[in-house]
């Protein structure tokens, strides 16, 4: 019964976690563009009451007309909204989804003994110590950094020390699975956090001085505004990085190799890349400069790297291998592939996510399930921790291919 509650909250609370992200993700991109895209009024009653960027845009049959106020407008006529709750709901709802699944399984998803036999609890603890420690260090380097002069390149070079550092480092204490995930994490932690921290609180401080009535030094003012606006503009950046690290579970080949912790950095610089080029593309038009999208095609090409360089070597034409690769697949050689690999945890007594595979009629109901998890996107067994080899990965695939026969 345990393990079937589990799998409701992991569902609910991952469908939950996604309607938020997408909803945080979608007005980042959209105030992001409105940031590139707002230009100055050279109208007199716009300019009189602060406006420093207009635009109008339809959308769904209505036509539309944001204004944006350096440090603040003389006065909010209407209701203010805020936005913070779509960031926070995601991180709540992230982190409620990765004590569910990883912190109250710890022993099965963040431990695997080949790479560090350790405690699971202590294993737990260093997983949530990432999410910190990411924070922390970026955080520092941020206000370090960030308003020097080239300080922005300065922080985003250190930064991606510090992400090739906490990748190399998640895969060789977690599982690749796991690991991939964390990373994604500790960077979508920073996000909330900047929301939280710095965003919001600086946006506070701004409207209690306009409405306070009291007189306030403007420049002090443009400081929190600064300060946001370099944040949000990190977490535009971060998008793209998190989304593929948290995507990279469903795909067990991306985090099986020896260079997992490469391959995970290599596609989120492509992300960050990509999303760069798209965001120097809307002030780009604006001005009328040239889109830099050579930035963009860098991401691309970091992927066809990866595409190219993680190719499966072909097996020579004469191998033995090749040889039983060829030979016709049974029951029987289905069967001790099962028993060896498969049976400790989808028996009669133990039935890992409601499959059990111990007679012929359940190998044959779970047949297609059995297939895909072993044999494309070699999620199964998790973590490997059967040893399952890739010849019998292989064998289960040429199974499946010669009708899936149980008898």
């Amino acid at each position: 019964m345990e393990a079937y509650l589990l799998d409701w909250a992991n569902l609910l609370l991952r469908w939950l976690h996604v309607i938020t992200a997408i909803a945080w993700i979608g007005s980042s991109f959209y105030f992001v563009f409105l940031d590139n895209n707002l230009i100055r009024p050279t109208s007199p009653d716009l300019l009189e009451k602060g406006v420093d960027g207009a635009m109008w845009a339809v959308h769904g049959g209505g036509f539309y007309n944001p204004q944006k106020y350096m440090v603040a407008p003389r006065k909010i006529h209407t209701k203010l909204h805020w936005f913070y709750w779509e960031a926070y709901s995601t991180w709540l709802s992230g982190f409620a989804l990765f004590t569910v699944l990883y912190l109250w399984n710890a022993s099965t998803f963040l431990v695997d003994k080949s790479l560090m036999n350790w405690p699971p609890v202590v294993a737990g603890a260093t997983a949530v110590g990432f999410l910190v420690g990411f924070w922390v260090v970026y955080d520092l380097v941020c206000r370090a950094l960030g308003f020097r002069r080239h300080g922005e390149a300065v922080v985003g070079v250190v930064m991606l020390g510090v992400v090739a550092l906490a990748s190399w480092a998640a895969c060789q204490l977690f599982p690749g699975r796991a690991a991939f995930l964390l990373v994604g994490a500790m960077i979508a932690t920073a996000m909330s956090a900047n929301v939280f921290f710095w965003i919001i609180p600086g946006q506070r401080k701004v409207v209690a001085a306009m409405t306070s009535g009291q007189k306030f030094d403007p420049k002090e003012l443009a400081i929190h505004g600064k300060r946001g606006k370099q944040r949000s503009v990190h977490n535009t950046y971060f998008t793209l990085p998190v989304l593929i690290a948290m995507l990279s579970n469903h795909y067990g080949w991306l985090y099986q190799g020896d260079w997992n912790w490469a391959v995970l950095f290599v596609l989120m610089l492509a992300g960050a890349l990509i999303r760069h080029s798209f965001v120097a593309r809307h002030r780009a038009l604006i001005e009328g400069r040239r889109v830099p999208w050579e930035i963009a095609g860098a991401g691309v090409l970091l992927v066809v790297g990866l595409i190219i360089g993680m190719k499966p070597a072909p097996q020579p034409a004469a191998s033995p291998a090749l040889a039983a690769a060829q030979a016709p697949v049974t029951a029987a050689d289905m069967r001790a592939v099962i028993e060896r690999r498969c049976l400790v945890c989808h028996n009669a007594q133990m039935q890992q996510k409601n499959v059990a595979l111990h007679t012929p009629e359940l190998l044959k109901q779970h047949a297609l399930s059995v297939y895909q998890q072993v044999s494309v996107l070699k999620l199964m067994p998790l973590n490997n921790a059967t040893q399952l080899t890739e010849a019998e990965r292989d064998l289960v695939r040429r199974w499946w291919e010669a009708g899936a026969p149980v008898r």
